[in-house]
């Protein structure tokens, strides 16, 4: 948890009160403003809609229409030289770019992820960069938020990675979070702009798609304890089971094997249980004699080069939208009210968490950062969730309390086994979806700021 910072303090509060509606983003068609809730420190916006990506700046991008509007390469706006760090290999490539409007957030932030659903073929990449503007006026350079790629060919594909030692004296991005250095006398970040850039081997036609992009601001207050909340909902959603600690020692190029899984293995669950997987073709590379090959093919696209591991929030998402019809963001929750009504909808969700052993009954086990699947809740409010860290697929779903898992998921500081104040992830989670959802479900998703 070292590369995630504490951010959001009880400043945030009287921050957040002191805003009014979110602002649309400049350039955008006009809509009504909505109040934020007093209870939410987070501003999702993405751009999806043809309308979305016809604001902003392209720089020889085309819009992609039908039933999943994206960008892609028109005209080569230009060409680069791109050394890759991880193989020492440089390489020409020609790039269209597109540049967001100034999205002005409903909190101020002390913390942005920005996260991406794209179709990167052999020979093509992509980058994201964000540029936030603080309260003082001042700006920050453009930082490099992830260089994406869904493949990783020797011959063709760069290595995805994200980039360190980025920071203005302001703020710093660490790994795929861009975080303030002082969020208590700092000035917040009140808006940003995201450049996308997709590249391409030269005198190709082949082009980069991205459907979905975007980014979650947050100014989530400090605590160590969280106001507990009711029980709402009973319901269990079918979930497949995966355990990563069968996988210990396999593939350890991949963050030393599935010890360090939890992230890539967790995405496998609910891609699956969203009725997709990787073809026989797609997963011949694993050895045989290993079970569930998925989990190894996760955790290998999902592999973050320069973090020298698989829990890169914004890759594995990235990753969950390679399957047809998928999408996936990184976002923040306020409450495990807000979890029960998603998975009222059918939606489970991936949670960030750490915590001491004896802090959670039933787990076994502390952390500094795991991640685990929430897929339903008891008649009592206690927590259904599967957990990657059990010795085997059958032990993988676990009941947790529902007022310490509540806790240990939506604080931002904590005690270490030394007795040290660290951080708390603040109520981080993956959502994963198909393009095609009902009623309930978007509205669902509407209620938490995801469209």
């Amino acid at each position: 948890m070292s590369r995630r910072t504490v951010l959001g303090t009880a400043a945030a509060v009287a921050a957040l009160a002191a805003t009014t509606g979110p602002a649309l983003a400049a350039g955008s068609p006009s809509a009504p403003r909505r109040t934020p809730r007093a209870d939410r420190f987070v501003d999702n916006r993405f751009w999806t809609s043809c309308a979305d990506w016809r604001t902003g700046t392209a720089e020889g991008t085309a819009v992609v229409s039908g039933a999943r509007p994206g960008l892609r390469v028109a005209k080569p706006a230009g060409r680069t030289d791109y050394t890759d760090p991880h193989t020492g290999t440089t390489a020409t490539w020609e790039y269209a770019r597109w540049t967001s409007p100034t999205h002005r957030s409903t909190v101020p932030a002390t913390e942005l992820i920005a996260s991406w659903n794209a179709r990167t073929p052999a020979g093509t990449w992509l980058q994201v960069e964000l540029c936030a503007t603080y309260a003082d006026g001042t700006r920050s350079p453009w930082y490099v938020m992830g260089r994406w790629a869904s493949g990783d060919d020797k011959e063709t594909d760069i290595r995805r990675t994200s980039v360190d030692d980025q920071t203005d004296g302001k703020s710093t991005v660490w790994t795929d979070t861009l975080s303030l250095d002082d969020a208590v006398a700092g000035p917040r970040v009140t808006a940003y702009q995201l450049r996308l850039t997709l590249y391409r081997r030269p005198g190709t036609t082949v082009t980069p798609t991205v459907w979905r992009l975007g980014a979650m601001a947050s100014a989530v207050p400090d605590r160590f304890t969280v106001p507990a909340s009711d029980p709402g909902l009973a319901k269990e959603l079918e979930v497949p089971r995966y355990s990563q600690e069968i996988h210990i020692g396999q593939y350890p190029e991949y963050d030393n094997g599935g010890e360090a899984w939890c992230s890539p293995t967790s995405s496998q669950m609910i891609i699956e249980y969203w009725g997709r997987r990787p073809t026989p073709e797609d997963l011949a590379w694993v050895d045989p004699s290993y079970a569930d090959p998925q989990v190894c093919h996760a955790a290998r696209f999902t592999f973050d080069y320069q973090y020298n591991g698989c829990g890169n929030w914004p890759f594995n998402a990235a990753y969950a939208a390679t399957y047809r019809d998928l999408q996936g963001v990184v976002t923040r929750l306020a409450s495990l009210t807000e979890l029960e009504s998603l998975i009222a909808a059918g939606i489970p969700a991936i949670t960030s968490q750490s915590f001491l052993k004896e802090e959670l009954t039933g787990a076994g086990y502390g952390t500094a950062g795991h991640l685990m699947t929430v897929i339903g809740f008891t008649a009592a409010g206690d927590v259904i969730a599967n957990d990657p860290a059990s010795p085997s697929n059958p032990a993988v779903r676990r009941v947790y309390k529902r007022r310490e898992w509540e806790n240990i998921w939506l604080r931002t500081k904590r005690y270490n086994a030394t007795g040290k104040v660290v951080s708390g992830t603040g109520g981080v989670c993956y959502l994963y979806f198909p393009t095609k959802l009902s009623t309930a479900q978007r509205r669902a998703l509407a209620a938490v700021g995801v469209r």
